[in-house]
């Protein structure tokens, strides 16, 4: 498959995970959607053949800048680390939305959070935590993810 197709299709597939997570986070299906299929099944397998595809034919290491920038030359492993970014933030978002509901969060006021953290990754995250400060909601140290 074409690399610059499965960039739109991964970024196409995501996108519809965000979309069920805001539309309907509490349909009984999302989160299977989100985490499961997509989330694991899907992104992992796709990131872990590309590496694969991608072991040993890239120069570059993740010690330095300079290292970073020669792995990403090589569009494999760009695409690679893309997929990675939709996987983890798509994991993310479910988790504000499960763990706004567990707390008791206006979906409402969860929305604008999602869509940073769908935009912009950790500061999205970040949004989340300091909505969940400000309405008071615990920050459990031992249980981070309840």
């Amino acid at each position: 498959m074409e690399l610059s197709l499965l960039f739109k299709i991964a970024n196409n597939v995501a996108l519809a995970g965000w979309v069920l997570l805001i539309v309907a986070p509490n349909w009984k299906h999302t989160r299977l959607v989100t985490t499961g299929f997509l989330g694991t099944l899907l992104f992992g397998s796709i990131y872990t053949i590309l590496l694969i595809f991608s072991f040993g034919k890239t120069q570059g290491n993740f010690g330095s800048l300079e290292g970073v920038t020669l792995l990403f030359q090589n569009q494999t492993v760009l695409v690679a680390g893309w997929i990675h970014y939709l996987a983890f933030d798509l994991f993310v978002g479910t988790w504000e939305s499960a763990n706004a509901e567990k707390l008791g969060i206006s979906r409402w006021l969860v929305i604008p959070c999602q869509i940073a953290t769908f935009m912009f990754g950790p500061f999205g995250l970040l949004s989340y935590l300091l909505l969940r400060a400000i309405l008071r909601k615990p920050i459990l140290i031992d249980q981070p993810f309840e």
